[in-house]
């Protein structure tokens, strides 16, 4: 009876050490990371497949910039976490990327070519808040804890499907996730006949990017594209926000930054700006010609053309 009474205890032992091993890793074992950035991009109809390859491939020349890569490892805890999704209608969007922490050299190679490799799509409508709606879960259960949480939102036109993008952003910044804005300007309508938005670059100012130190790169044009990501991934990888002042930064090889960044919000100092509690107030003044245009046009356009509301 002894011996089966010890080999009873050693078993619940064993098992107990195997349950062990299967529990979760607490928030120490998490790795701390600079920045934590999701980059959303617009594969909405008005995109088309050569338009679609030049947004990809300007995020992996960006990613293999040395500029860049310097600036990835060069933060405080040497590493960043990158997530890369496409999003279109208000319940399409495609991980092409889960997260990933770039700590090294060779880190960062798998990333672009994980990207560079990922099938190329487009889909239909423009839902702006589907792909904020998308970043929040994404972003709550990223592995590892993250001093700065950014999405980076790029497309070429006003939010027309789904909830409105300003609900959206809100519930966001509730959870402390700055929202960064890359328009493309377009002067051509797109393939359903919907106008060029010339003031686009507003609407993302004042509709869709917020959180403290947010801004605006606008890109002039699809060829325009890999200038603008560069340059505003400097700014979100290396935390240089639109409050800090253009000079030369010696230890990333930066020179000023060139005028043209859209300023959204600052909050003083980046320490400052980190440590704000409430994000929400953060926001621009509402858009004068409203934060719902794009579903007030896309109504309108479908009406008079084939008398039918879009939905």
């Amino acid at each position: 009876m002894a011996k089966l009474m010890r080999l009873a205890a050693l078993l619940l032992v064993g098992t107990g050490v195997a349950l062990l091993g299967r529990l979760p890793a607490t928030a120490q074992d998490r790795p701390a990371v600079d920045l934590a950035l999701a980059l959303a991009i617009d594969i909405s109809g008005s995109i088309d497949p050569d338009e679609a390859r030049l947004q990809r491939d300007g995020y992996v020349r960006a990613f293999r910039d040395p500029v860049i890569v310097k600036a990835i490892l060069g933060g405080s805890h040497g590493r960043i976490a990158v997530a890369y999704y496409e999003w279109s209608d208000s319940y399409i969007q495609r991980l092409l990327v889960d997260w990933m922490v770039l700590d090294s050299e060779a880190a960062i190679r798998d990333f672009t070519e994980r990207l560079a490799e990922a099938p190329i799509s487009i889909s239909r409508r423009t839902s702006i808040s589907g792909a904020i709606r998308y970043a929040i879960p994404l972003f709550a259960r990223g592995p590892f804890e993250a001093e700065r949480k950014v999405l980076d939102i790029s497309g070429d036109g006003s939010n027309n499907d789904g909830g409105l993008v300003t609900d959206q952003r809100h519930e966001a910044l509730k959870e402390r996730i700055v929202i960064n804005g890359l328009p493309i300007m377009n002067d051509r309508p797109n393939p359903f006949g919907f106008p060029a938005e010339s003031d686009l670059d507003k609407y993302y100012l004042a509709c869709v990017t917020g959180g403290p130190r947010s801004f605006v790169e606008v890109a002039t044009s699809f060829e325009d594209f890999p200038r603008a990501v560069r340059k505003k991934l400097l700014q979100e990888v290396a935390d240089r926000g639109p409050d800090f002042a253009p000079r030369a930064d010696h230890d990333l090889g930066l020179g000023p930054l060139p005028d043209g960044t859209q300023l959204a919000q600052s909050n003083g100092t980046r320490r400052a700006a980190r440590e704000a509690a409430d994000y929400t107030r953060f926001v621009r003044p509402e858009y004068e010609l409203g934060c719902d245009i794009g579903e007030r046009r896309s109504r309108d356009f479908w009406q008079r053309r084939f008398g039918v509301s879009p939905d």
